[in-house]
């Protein structure tokens, strides 16, 4: 096996690894928006798509702190690091809610194991968005 072929399995691994951290501790998140989505459903004071996004809200408050502190171990500004990861949240906000419409209201799909889906859908999306550019490091300026 090459040196090349080795480097990138291993950048792969290190990847792979990185989005599992991510995975793991935004279970921690997941569970806080759970949390809220059932008592808000279970107690009547408001349906699956609203339970979602107060959930939502509240997971990622928690998903930032951890986030920025313990997967990307970020340095950046707070300001910016903010910025940067609710308006992913937003975008992952809207994308729950419109899931969760769709599946609870014409698809009459449980709103549980609807959540479940959509959780599973958005978790890529919220890697990427903050791997890629929230929490990405600066690249330094190249000699030459």
């Amino acid at each position: 096996m090459s040196e090349a072929t080795m480097g990138r399995k291993a950048a792969l691994l290190a990847r792979l690894r990185h989005l599992l951290l991510f995975a793991a501790l935004g279970g921690v998140g997941t569970l806080a928006q759970y949390v809220v989505l059932i008592v808000l459903v279970q107690s009547g004071l408001a349906g699956p798509v609203v339970g979602s996004c107060a959930g939502f809200v509240i997971g990622g408050l928690v998903n930032y702190q951890l986030g920025r502190r313990l997967v990307f171990n970020s340095s950046k500004p707070h300001g910016e690091a903010m910025a940067k990861f609710f308006t992913v949240a937003g975008i992952g906000l809207a994308l729950n809610a419109l899931l969760m419409t769709l599946l609870t209201g014409p698809l009459a799909a449980p709103y549980l194991p609807a959540q479940i889906l959509v959780t599973g859908l958005l978790v890529l999306w919220h890697y990427a968005g903050n791997a890629l550019w929230t929490f990405r490091a600066a690249q330094p300026p190249k000699q030459g």
